[in-house]
């Protein structure tokens, strides 16, 4: 017979997570895919706890949230994510669940548009998984210099759980 530990309200170690590559940084094969591998980069990065790394995919981009927020470049948006907290292991242990994405390039213009749905899922400090937000990603992309980017991002949140141990204040 062997013993049983109880694991309940801890969670368990998780190593820090060395600096990967997204999928953004990576050579892809069609403009579809750069634009597709920009919108997974946001969340991948996001997950990490790399916020210097999300903010400068939004260089020369607007974000807008429905609470009439906008912010214009790098360092502003860096800003909105400075309230989210970070564990030991340098993460807010999230993981973002993208759904329904849906692209559409225009490869003459180079301009591109992209939609999708997201579910975040939290790794909370007493040792529960749960949903703490779900939402939509309205986005606007242009071909710049041969390079996808980003123009602009409206986050539209639908659900909210409890953001408690996500977000400070």
């Amino acid at each position: 017979m062997t013993a049983r530990h109880d694991t309940r309200g801890t969670l368990p170690a998780v190593p820090p997570r060395r600096r990967r590559r997204t999928r953004h940084d990576e050579r892809v094969g069609s403009d579809d895919e750069a634009v597709r591998a920009l919108v997974i980069a946001y969340a991948e990065r996001l997950d990490r706890g790399d916020l210097d790394g999300v903010a400068a995919l939004f260089d020369d981009a607007v974000v807008r949230t429905t609470r009439g927020t906008e912010l214009t470049g790098a360092a502003a948006v860096r800003r909105l994510f400075e309230p989210v907290v970070r564990y030991d292991d340098g993460t807010p242990r999230t993981q973002h669940v993208l759904s329904n994405v849906e692209v559409r390039v225009d490869a003459d213009t180079g301009t591109a548009t992209s939609r999708c749905t997201f579910t975040v899922v939290q790794a909370r400090p007493a040792g529960r998984l749960e949903p703490i937000l779900t939402g939509r990603y309205e986005d606007r992309f242009a071909r710049v210099d041969g390079r996808w980017r980003y123009v602009e991002r409206v986050i539209r949140p639908d659900l909210a759980g409890d953001l408690s141990e996500h977000m400070r204040g």
